[in-house]
């Protein structure tokens, strides 16, 4: 009897040890229910592939292009003619004020220095180193003008680059009493065929014009402006000088 009880006794407790030693299985988790809507659970959808595929790119910033604020102008000789630029690229001036070629735009490129180009032809004006008006499809540094007020309220327009040798007196853009331009050489500040009075069309904004062309880089073939001393036989096409590259 004292046997079959130890034997009883060996038995449980064989049987506990198995069920020691056994793995036990993980307990679930008790899913909560969700309170979230259908259209909710497909946004977190959408997030979770996005997140997969790498996450949201950024888009790259785009900067703005620098901007001048200008005017769209007339400029009216103080001798009764509108500056005008031909299709073709030559100066002269008019006296019809609805002239289309008469409109400029007047682009701030410095303190008081501008730049002047045909509102049609898109061409800007430029003095080379004679003294000689041209037109240039691309802005260079003959191409800058400093605008100055005279005495009388009209404004003179004078070449950034080029003045009288021994006097330093300036080159000015000039109309004479024909209507024809004048070398910058022969044009007086004091008197009339320098003055101009800009009759204000519009503010405009416009681009830099020095993005157009690098600084340095050669000038394109140019049209020399016939001008009230300019000789017959220069009235074909002139290049432009080259800019001093220091």
């Amino acid at each position: 009897m004292a046997a079959l009880a130890s034997s009883l006794i060996r038995q449980k407790r064989a049987v506990k040890d198995d069920s020691a030693n056994r793995p036990q299985p993980s307990k679930r988790k008790v899913c909560q229910k969700s309170n979230k809507s259908l259209c909710q659970k497909q946004i977190l959808v959408l997030i979770n592939k996005v997140r997969l595929c790498g996450g949201r790119r950024r888009r790259p910033e785009l900067r703005p292009e620098p901007q001048l604020k200008g005017i769209v102008t007339r400029l009216y000789s103080q001798h009764g003619y509108y500056l005008q630029m031909q299709p073709d690229g030559t100066m002269d001036g008019t006296r019809d004020e609805s002239s289309s070629f008469s409109q400029f735009n007047l682009i701030p490129v410095g303190l008081r220095i501008v730049a002047i180009q045909g509102a049609k032809t898109g061409l800007y004006l430029g003095m080379n180193s004679e003294g000689f008006l041209y037109t240039s499809e691309h802005f260079n540094p003959e191409c800058r003008f400093k605008e100055s007020v005279f005495e009388n309220y009209y404004v003179t327009y004078s070449s950034m680059l080029y003045r009288q040798s021994q006097s330093g007196r300036s080159w000015y853009i000039g109309i004479n009493r024909d209507g024809r331009v004048m070398k910058g050489n022969r044009v007086k500040k004091t008197k009339g065929a320098a003055h101009f009075l800009p009759k204000v069309i519009e503010v405009a904004m416009y681009k830099e014009p020095s993005l157009h062309q690098l600084v340095g880089e050669l000038s394109p073939p140019c049209k020399t402006v016939k001008t009230s001393d300019t000789p017959s036989k220069q009235n074909g096409k002139k290049e432009a000088p080259k800019a001093d590259a220091s």
